[in-house]
């Protein structure tokens, strides 16, 4: 029997068995695609915002701080703003079309609004729209970075109602024109492809649908071969079969790869949006759009970061396509081709960008999201960075290391620095050592050094909680004492200068940081009511109660030292600091949303008095360099410095933020660094880049200014010859004395005049 004989015979039969073979393998294939579309078809790394700018009417704000942030934000300056992302400035206005955005608390639409400012503060803001005047607004935060996985893929997830009309139309025209007409597979559109390229020398289109592609992005190899686009080919028409054309092109428009960040893989028009161009995708214009599809083809060829003459002719070339066929006008085409790339890498994609602020977050998101699944589903960590703050203290570390460096004797050098907003515990910024861009060791979270006179404010402050015995005017003795410390051995403190002044004011020995009184005031106080208050200030750990803790022999972070500082400077309402305030899923379901829950630690009374004297620290005490540095700004703050200068520390406090700052030696050299030469230097480079607002704060109830002779320290009437006036406690004062020491007598009651008149005594 001939083959052709028995292939005759059998055909039926073989033909049979190779249909139920390729039904078989179809369900195989379904099987496949229906787990991956049906499930979540990617790992989506977690996108972390900063904080948004909100904006009060009467809130301090500065034209400069509107533009910056709005510079950051990508948004488009104009002559008249018609779509949002766009501003105009006109003299003290601004007139802002602010994004549509999800936040945690819910969604808010694009608005159309006017700012007014002048001298300084926010006077009004305008709905443009309605033309009513509005108290707030904010915009949308600035995405800093997001927290990629193993897969070495990143996208945005986007629905087809974010994409702007002209770039579907631009994607189907140029890469899959029948696209809403075949089932899968176009043998019309492969010819048709195939005259295109040959009229115009060059590949212009391709033979592909975007079914085909994207059957081949999702499931196959980019191998070259009959076996693959016969795969290419079923699953193309299984997914055509299963799903609409409206999800396949969801689901492209998202998958195609779009270009190399290093070993991290763009994929999808939603991140390449924000990677070429910092916007969103629905601000993309005809020109934008065209050169992302153009690099679909390519995206290593038309590369508009490397190859920017080839990702122009690529763009002109799919504009000329499209005014050809009608579906854009001359105007649009003329305007378009002759528009510049506008592209900008804001390093959107950099994968260790503030890494020491990220190492806090991810500690944050293990502690909160304990499902790793859960953080690899596209959520949106909203945190409490502010990238401003962050940048200037990074330039500030990066400007004076090397010169305390040259002043330390060449003693090498590190930091750490951390800033809050004192009013809510929100972190702003974190650099964890002097390479600000290493992913290692966090100086902030972990480095646990002995903090010097850091401690001193704890000690007055559990003081000034006696209100009965003690106030800003009460003298301490400044004579020698001798104590017995570990091990039975004696210890003899003395002050920085050696001398002893004999008595002091509270207030003075605290401005001036003298070492004595500190230790005499701790011993009378007790040293475990010292140790309380420190962990009432937020000192979560055992401290061991002996005399050398009064002057800051104790290891602490710099993020415990900002926690006592944050604290203090709320005047003693305590906020855990933190650098995540929400978690939203990705279709902006809330999972995690921190709620505000403030702890009133230690008297707002004596935490006032406390701020009062770190304020006089920054004017007449080690800490005046600030008043030099800035004359018209009310600041608050206190220096520290350990034993044979190993140690720089100083926190700051202004009208928002509380910043703890330490440099020295890993090694534990000396550094012949004084917590004002050394870290109160980087403070002010900080704050001379966000220009700060004066620190002020309302007397608390029961606080009022009081007269004290300067000597005794008794409480006595105002206008004496002798006298210094404080803010005190009243009701906690013993009675007020006259200016010769003795109790006035009471003032006589002033008689009516009919008492007068009728003569009754």
């Amino acid at each position: 029997m001939t083959f052709f004989s028995w292939l005759k015979r059998y055909f039926w039969k073989l033909l049979s068995v190779m249909l139920v073979a390729l039904f078989a393998y179809g369900l195989y294939l379904d099987a496949q695609i229906k787990a991956r579309f049906d499930g979540n078809k990617w790992v989506v790394p977690a996108q972390l915002y900063a904080r948004p700018l909100t904006m009060q009417v009467g809130q301090d704000l500065r034209l400069e701080e509107v533009l910056q942030e709005l510079d950051i934000l990508g948004y488009r300056k104009v002559t008249k703003p018609s779509q949002s992302g766009e501003y105009r400035v006109t003299r003290n206005d601004i007139h802002i079309i602010r994004r549509s955005f999800a936040f945690a608390e819910g969604f808010e639409p694009e608005k159309s609004v006017t700012l007014s400012l002048r001298h300084g503060k926010l006077v009004n803001i305008r709905d443009n729209v309605t033309t009513d005047f509005i108290q707030s607004i904010r915009l949308e935060p600035l995405m800093v970075s997001r927290i990629t996985t193993q897969s070495f893929e990143d996208r945005m997830l986007v629905t087809l109602d974010d994409v702007p009309k002209h770039l579907i139309t631009a994607l189907l025209h140029t890469e899959d024109r029948d696209f809403y007409n075949h089932f899968g597979v176009a043998p019309l559109a492969i010819a048709r492809a195939l005259i295109a390229n040959v009229q115009a020398g060059k590949t212009v289109q391709g033979g592909s649908t975007l079914t085909q592609q994207l059957a081949k992005n999702l499931f196959l190899t980019r191998e070259r071969s009959l076996v693959r686009k016969v795969n290419e080919a079923i699953m193309a028409v299984i997914m055509e079969i299963r799903y609409s054309k409206d999800e396949i092109l969801e689901t492209y428009i998202n998958e195609v790869f779009l270009g190399q960040k290093g070993e991290l893989a763009i994929h999808g028009f939603g991140l390449a949006s924000y990677y070429y161009f910092n916007r969103p995708i629905n601000e993309l214009n005809v020109a934008e759009s065209a050169i992302l599809v153009g690099m679909v083809k390519g995206p290593s060829l038309y590369n508009p970061f490397r190859r920017p003459e080839r990702a122009m002719a690529r763009r002109d070339l799919i504009l000329r396509t499209l005014m050809d066929d009608e579906l854009i006008s001359l105007e649009h085409y003329q305007a378009s081709v002759n528009a510049e790339l506008n592209v900008t890498n804001q390093g959107l994609l950099v994968k260790h960008k503030y890494p020491a602020f990220m190492d806090a977050v991810n500690r944050e998101l293990r502690a909160t999201l304990i499902n790793p699944d859960i953080r690899d589903s596209g959520v949106k960590i909203f945190s409490t960075l502010d990238p401003f703050v962050q940048r200037a203290a990074e330039q500030a570390v990066e400007q004076r290391l090397p010169l305390l460096k040259e002043r330390s004797g060449e003693v090498e050098l590190n930091t750490a620095v951390i800033a809050s907003a004192y009013r809510t515990g929100e972190i702003r910024a974190i650099v964890g050592g002097k390479d600000f861009n290493y992913r290692g060791f966090n100086r902030v979270l972990d480095a646990n050094r002995p903090i010097g006179s850091l401690i001193k404010p704890a000690v007055y402050l559990t003081a000034l909680e006696d209100a009965g015995n003690y106030n800003l005017a009460t003298p301490i003795e400044d004579l020698p004492i001798t104590l017995s410390s570990t091990h039975g051995k004696q210890w003899q403190p003395k002050n920085v200068d050696k001398k002893f002044r004999g008595t002091v004011s509270l207030l003075s020995a605290l401005t001036q940081s003298l070492n004595v009184p500190t230790v005499k005031l701790g011993m009378d106080m007790g040293l475990d009511n010292v140790t309380d208050t420190l962990y009432r200030l937020g000192v979560k750990k055992s401290v061991e109660a002996y005399p050398a803790i009064t002057l800051g022999a104790v290891n602490l972070s710099p993020f415990r030292v900002n926690q006592i500082y944050q604290t203090i400077a709320n005047q003693g309402s305590q906020h855990k600091l933190h650098a995540i305030t929400a978690i939203t899923s990705h279709d902006d379901q809330v999972i995690w949303l921190r709620t505000p829950n403030p702890e009133q630690t230690v008297d707002p009374q004596a935490a006032y008095l406390t701020n009062y004297a770190l304020h006089k620290v920054t004017r007449e005490g080690t800490g005046r360099r600030l008043k030099q540095a800035f004359p018209d700004i009310n600041l608050a703050g206190k220096t520290g410095t350990t034993d044979d200068y190993r140690d720089s520390w100083f926190t700051g406090i202004d009208s928002q933020l509380v910043t703890s700052i330490w440099v020295g030696n890993d090694d534990n050299l000396e550094t012949n660094l004084t917590g004002s030469a050394g870290a109160m230097s980087v403070y002010i480079d900080i704050q001379k880049q966000i220009q700060p607002r004066s620190f002020a704060q309302a007397f608390p109830e029961g606080v009022h200014i009081a007269h004290f002779n300067p000597n005794s320290g008794v409480h006595q009437q105002a206008g004496c010859q002798i006298s210094i006036s404080v803010p005190a406690i009243l009701d906690a004062l013993p009675t007020v004395m006259g200016c010769d020491g003795q109790i006035p007598p009471e003032p006589e009651e002033e008689q009516s005049f009919w008492d007068r008149f009728w003569g009754n005594e």
